[in-house]
């Protein structure tokens, strides 16, 4: 059964399906035909036997109404020498059926994976093969600028998993990739946030968390206004809790309910001399 991370790393290109070309941009550089609109399209890959095979996301690229490209896009979490059999027959059932160029591209979480699926599949006498384009940790470029990130927000999302583990200081990674969420859908936005907390070691979400809850970005969505008071709430209630605060039900819905930015950083400095919740001056109904 495919896991959570599985799903939303499928479902980024089921969102935005340019993603697959603007990966494939740089491994196949002037190889990628120039096409119109990217469209998501049926995963089903039936052939005549009948055999059924089902990738995990089918893109096409299209240009004046015809398909130029179509692209395989495979999710790969451990090494499986079926897959390795099944690929060759995604990409020939596609050909058969679009009659354009097919590529096949793999993501891996672990570059383990990612060097045993990059070889290619031979089928037979020379020349007779099928090459994956394989994205792991270290095919995933660092996307430290924000006008990057922007541009490609799965890309900043990708980069955070593969890179902010390594990085002595991820804080323009945090920036980077919290700018291209603060201009996408709220939900899409949302999506990517719970996923990076859920995907990132414990000790990297640490450091995500406080720079949810520090920094002076300024951030423009409601979205991610609505992210940052979260972050402060629970600064304010980790600090009345830390200096032995009781907080009432009533206090606690006042606190995480309010979304006015200055409120909350007045609540924490006053949470930080408080002897009792009151002392906040929060407004209870």
């Amino acid at each position: 059964m495919p896991s959570h991370l599985h799903e939303i790393l499928i479902e980024m290109f089921r969102g935005r399906p340019s993603l697959a070309a603007e990966l494939l941009d740089g491994p196949l550089h002037g190889d990628l035909p120039e096409y119109d609109e990217a469209h998501l399209s049926s995963a089903e890959l039936t052939d005549v036997a009948p055999t059924e095979y089902r990738a995990d996301a089918v893109i096409t690229l299209d240009r004046s109404g015809d398909t130029v490209l179509a692209v395989v896009v495979e999710v790969q979490r451990r090494v499986d020498a079926q897959k390795r059999r099944s690929w060759p027959a995604y990409v020939a059932t596609l050909y058969a059926r679009l009659g354009c160029p097919v590529a096949l591209l793999v993501l891996c979480p672990q570059q383990a994976v990612a060097d045993w699926a990059m070889r290619d599949i031979r089928l037979g006498p020379p020349g007779s093969q099928v090459t994956p384009v394989v994205f792991g940790p270290a095919q995933t470029p660092v996307i430290d600028d924000p006008a990057t990130a922007r541009k490609i927000p799965e890309l900043a999302v990708l980069s955070i998993l593969a890179h902010a583990g390594e990085e002595a200081d991820p804080t323009p990674l945090f920036r980077a990739v919290f700018s291209a969420l603060d201009i996408i859908e709220a939900d899409r936005a949302a999506l990517y946030h719970d996923f990076m907390l859920t995907a990132l070691p414990a000790a990297t979400r640490k450091l995500l968390e406080e720079f949810m809850t520090t920094t002076d970005y300024p951030y423009k969505s409601d979205w991610a206004r609505r992210q940052f008071a979260e972050g402060e709430a629970t600064a304010i209630l980790t600090v009345l809790a830390a200096r032995g605060i009781e907080v009432s039900d009533e206090a606690r819905t006042a606190i995480t309910g309010c979304t006015d930015i200055e409120q909350l950083t007045e609540w924490i400095r006053r949470a930080a001399t408080a002897e009792r919740v009151e002392d906040l001056g929060l407004e209870i109904g």
